[in-house]
Parts: C-alpha cells; sequence; structure tokens
C-alpha cells in the first residue's frame, strides 16, 4: 500500500463517520501522525504544513491532487536559491525575488510590495 493510498483509506473511513457525534477527526490525527513520523528529516516548518494538508485532505478539505501537489513542493530538495530566483512563503502569502544570500545561508529577498526580508531557505519555496 502507498503513502497516498494509505490517506485515502483514512479518508475513507473519516466519511464513513463510526464514531458518536460525527468524531471523524480521528482519522485526520492518525494521517497528520503519520505525515510528522515519515516526514521527520524535513525542516519543523515543512513537517508541519506536509501534515497540515495530509489532514486537510483526509478531513475532506483539499482535494486529492492538491495534497499532493502541496506534499511534492514542500518535499523538494531546499532549493539553492540565487539572485533573481522566484520565491514564495510556505503557505504562499508572499511572493517575491531573492537579492541575495547571505553568508550565513540566509536568503535576503525582495516582496512584490517593495519590502525587504531576510528568511531561512526552509521557509521559502521556489514559485512557479
Amino acid at each position: 500500500m502507498t503513502l497516498a493510498e494509505a490517506y485515502d483509506l483514512l479518508r475513507r473511513f473519516h466519511k464513513l463517520a463510526p464514531f458518536l457525534f460525527f468524531n471523524g477527526n480521528t482519522f485526520a490525527a492518525i494521517g497528520r501522525e503519520l505525515s510528522l513520523a515519515l516526514f521527520s528529516d524535513l525542516p519543523a516548518g515543512r513537517k508541519r504544513e506536509v501534515s497540515s494538508a495530509t489532514a486537510h485532505y483526509i478531513a475532506g478539505v483539499l482535494d486529492r491532487s492538491m495534497m499532493i501537489a502541496m506534499v511534492e513542493s514542500l518535499c523538494d530538495a531546499l532549493a539553492a536559491f540565487v539572485p533573481g530566483s522566484h520565491v514564495k512563503t510556505l503557505r504562499g502569502g508572499s511572493h517575491g525575488v531573492v537579492i541575495r544570500v547571505l553568508d550565513d545561508g540566509r536568503v535576503v529577498w525582495r516582496t512584490e510590495a517593495g519590502t525587504e526580508l531576510i528568511a531561512l531557505p526552509e521557509s521559502l519555496t521556489t514559485d512557479d
């Protein structure tokens, strides 16, 4: 059984609502904990987002293709950002362009609004 099939099974169980008071969130919690264990080598922010995406899929909030796309993008190797790279925050709330990479690996980038920010590379992802 693949990981996606396991999430599908948990989603099916959630929809059956086998517990009193429709306590199907139990299955979302199982999926979240499974994700946290399997993706434990990701940086904390990315790991949290992967577990959230899978739990939302199991609960019926996200469709399967969106969940897969989110997990794949978060699991991509941390990009080696170079000046001019288009980036966004993990949740996609801010978009911008890398200005430079500091000696310690932090990324200086400019948002679309023109604000310069410094971020750890694991808190950003490439913007397609």
